[in-house]
């Protein structure tokens, strides 16, 4: 068998399982549940806001309004969600951005499941309680609006893509510097500009969670596959390319005169 190039060989040298007793460890509950809150915090701001429009224009969210209300509200509650966890867990609030880091080596496969427990909990514990405040309001669903499965799951790869991206960017990469400071908020931002490009189309979910909160407490289950196979696959693809070109030896930073 030919030698990988040592690229290669260090970025699978990082990925690492980590181990069961790991799973129940205190850090790692510690973590988890700053993951459950944080993902309670962003879905109730992200799914509400869409069911309070709905309740005060008798419209979908699928409307150019509709779109702009829900790309400020997803895009203000991210920038809080991830802002109040990233010294504890790290701030990823999504499964995607879980996987993404995960293949990067940033965290081991039983806490990044113990991690995915906690965000699906935290959406589902978020739409239960949406029900409740609003007198049995419907949730609502994710579902794809004028495009096929093939088109939406290629739309929700490349918006992931671009938030796993910008997360590797300002808060994996170990020499952002000074840039990790503004992290949450060019996460926040580029959730809320893929609303805008995806909302009509697949609702632009990038995250299963946020997807499987209001599916599984509506029961609509339709094309859900897409909200999973997309975001996994479009996270995992900007962790694997960051982690080879711009992190594992080829990164250097630039000096300050050359911005």
């Amino acid at each position: 068998m030919p030698n990988l190039p040592p690229r290669i060989t260090e970025f699978q040298a990082r990925i690492a399982v980590g181990h069961r007793e790991e799973a129940w460890h205190p850090g790692t509950i510690k973590a988890a549940f700053a993951e459950f809150i944080s993902t309670v915090i962003f879905v109730f701001a992200g799914q509400g806001s869409g069911m309070a429009y709905a309740k005060l224009t008798n419209d979908g969210v699928t409307t150019a309004a509709g779109l702009i209300v829900a790309a400020v509200a997803h895009a203000f509650g991210l920038f809080v969600a991830v802002s109040v966890s990233a010294n504890i867990s790290g701030g990823h609030v999504n499964p995607a951005v879980t996987f993404g880091a995960f293949l990067g080596g940033h965290i081991t496969f039983f806490r990044g499941l113990v991690y995915i427990i906690a965000q699906l909990l935290g959406s589902t514990v978020s739409c239960l309680l949406l029900r409740f405040c609003t007198g049995g309001l419907a949730t609502g669903s994710f579902s794809l609006s004028g495009v096929s499965v093939w088109e939406g799951l290629v739309l929700e790869i490349v918006m992931t893509f671009g938030l796993v991206y910008t997360v590797y960017a300002t808060a994996l990469d170990p020499k952002n510097g000074s840039l990790g400071t503004i992290a949450p908020i060019a996460i926040g931002f580029i959730v809320g500009a893929n609303i805008l490009v995806g909302g009509a189309f697949s609702g632009a979910s990038m995250n299963p969670a946020v997807s499987f909160g209001p599916a599984l407490v509506s029961w609509s289950w339709s094309n859900h596959w897409v909200y999973w196979a997309g975001p996994l696959i479009g996270g995992g693809l900007a962790g694997i390319i960051y982690e080879l070109f711009f992190i594992s030896h080829t990164h250097e930073q630039l000096p300050t005169t050359d911005y």
